[in-house]
């Protein structure tokens, strides 16, 4: 293959901060790769809560670091599947026509240019689409229960947010991992989580206290926002919990994050082990979620399919909350 014979291609671009309303869809020039980068052809992308945050520019110190007005990268999204087209000279281990996932800066738009470092040979036997919802969710998942709450086969854990993009790989992973899982999740969800391996599911409006919802070796924190001295409530003696990036608590300048620093700070004073993850997108971790789907130890819950022209309207149903699992945008209908 050789470079595109096209300049420019379609891409969702971000004007400003706010609803859906500073996104469109528009004509951008294609980008180069360095020497040390690919570029592929987009086939399938997933937007997730962090595509809604910058759409937002809340917390505000997202701001701070994409552009005080809108972001300086104006082509949104991270995570995304396709063929590649162009191969640096110094890039090794992967070739024009691979079928690659990963996440990638600049992602939603008919061409990215990505980091040999962060993508991952997509199986045979798993779609585009599919492994288009890995990079971000699936990956903050792995790493959640993986590296925050150091898993093992028998322990009772309990998914916060468990009908939602990561709370539904956390499920899933958790449940393959050997794990007895119970999600807290809307009524309306309740029996899509049961459907990705929680054998008990809590409403979150009907138990609203953390001390009602029993107690766990592992809580993993995606979406609750309360303070943490209250969901130790629910965990054993010498349980763990694991806060999974920012939700909507807090002020405006960090939001949720800072949760995730007081966890930090209150761990060595008490019982409990508490940690904080924040997704460090790699390859390695891509290659073993592609993996788990290709052997059906996980699936993509693909909660709805959507053409690049449906993909803002769809956005902005993630941002309402109104998808179960995950979303995909479609570059290419045919090929994903």
């Amino acid at each position: 293959m050789t470079t595109p014979t096209t300049t420019t291609m379609s891409a969702i671009v971000q004007r400003g901060y706010g609803s859906t309303t500073v996104l469109g869809v528009e004509r951008v020039a294609v980008p180069t790769p360095s020497p040390t980068q690919v570029l592929v052809r987009v086939l399938a992308v997933s937007p997730d809560s962090g595509t809604v945050h910058i759409m937002k520019g809340d917390p505000l110190a997202v701001r701070l670091v994409l552009g005080l007005r809108s972001p300086r990268q104006p082509v949104i999204g991270l995570a995304f599947a396709g063929v590649i087209e162009v191969v640096g000279v110094g890039v090794q281990g992967f070739a024009p026509g691979d079928r690659v996932a990963g996440t990638a800066p600049a992602a939603f738009a008919e061409f990215v240019v990505a980091s040999p470092a962060k993508i991952a040979h997509i199986p045979d036997s798993v779609s585009m689409m599919d492994a288009s919802t890995l990079g971000v969710s699936a990956g903050t998942a792995l790493q959640a229960l993986r590296d925050g709450a150091r898993l093992q086969p028998g322990q009772g854990v309990l998914i916060i947010g468990a009908g939602g993009g990561v709370g539904s790989f956390l499920t899933q992973i958790a449940f393959a991992e050997g794990a007895r899982v119970t999600g807290i999740a809307s009524a309306a969800k309740a029996e899509f989580v049961r459907s990705l391996g929680a054998e008990r599911v809590i409403d979150y409006r009907r138990t609203a206290e953390p001390a009602d919802w029993g107690r766990f070796d592992v809580i993993i924190e995606a979406a609750d926002g309360r303070a943490l001295h209250m969901l130790r409530r629910a965990l054993t003696e010498r349980g763990t919990l694991v806060v999974v990036g920012a939700d909507r608590s807090g002020g405006p300048l960090l939001r949720g994050s800072d949760r995730q620093l007081r966890a930090l700070l209150v761990n060595p004073w008490v019982k409990h082990t508490l940690r904080a993850v924040m997704q460090s997108e790699n390859g390695a971790d891509m290659g073993v979620l592609l993996e788990m789907l290709a052997s059906r130890r996980i699936r993509a819950a693909v909660d709805e399919v959507v053409p690049v022209d449906g993909g803002i309207d769809l956005i902005g149903r993630l941002a309402r909350q109104e998808v179960a699992g995950k979303a995909v945008i479609e570059f290419d209908r045919e090929g994903a």
